[in-house]
């Protein structure tokens, strides 16, 4: 297993939608580990392929308090999305420090295949479909921070792209 590096936005490759995955082999489940490590070592609940620079449609997410309930999804599908909406203060790996409320729908139910590519359905409310959510947003090239407003975007962006040239100029 191997802890991947984790692409930090405003990286245009976060936009790129992931392609879905043809078969469920030993390249995946490869993958599927070092996300894991990579995810749990951040710390973080939840990690999509395309944040670790690999465009196809790979999740795990973990909500528990101790960190031991893994959930894989392969090319995940969101089957029905609750009209009830919440609100929910985000994060991202992918965004460093950088938390903010976005709306999304309170349930989902989600297709998707396991580690061992057969299919299965979830359906998930609270914090795990707050994740699954984001998550797919991942795959599908967007960023939660596109949920703000565009002027926090920018101050965002502005704020981020000055930390990465500091961390340029000590390195």
């Amino acid at each position: 297993m191997a802890i991947l590096p984790i692409l930090h936005y405003p990286d245009a490759r976060l936009h790129t939608r992931a392609k879905p995955v043809a078969e469920v082999d030993e390249r995946i489940r490869q993958l599927v580990a070092d996300m894991a490590e990579t995810m749990y070592a951040a710390p973080g609940i939840g990690l999509a392929a395309t944040q670790v620079d690999v465009h196809e449609r790979v999740v795990v997410i973990d909500v528990s308090e101790d960190a031991n309930d893994l959930l894989v999804l392969i090319n995940p599908e969101i089957l029905w999305r609750s009209e009830e909406r919440v609100v929910y203060e985000e994060g991202c790996l992918s965004v460093p420090d950088v938390y903010d409320k976005v709306e999304r729908a309170s349930q989902v139910r989600v297709k998707a295949l396991d580690i061992n590519g057969q299919e299965r359905e979830i359906e998930a409310d609270g914090l795990l479909a707050i994740c699954i959510q984001h998550e797919i947003d991942h795959l599908d090239g967007k960023v939660f921070v596109e949920y703000l407003s565009p002027l926090k975007q920018s101050r965002l962006k502005t704020r981020l792209r000055k930390q990465e040239r500091l961390a340029k100029a000590v390195a």
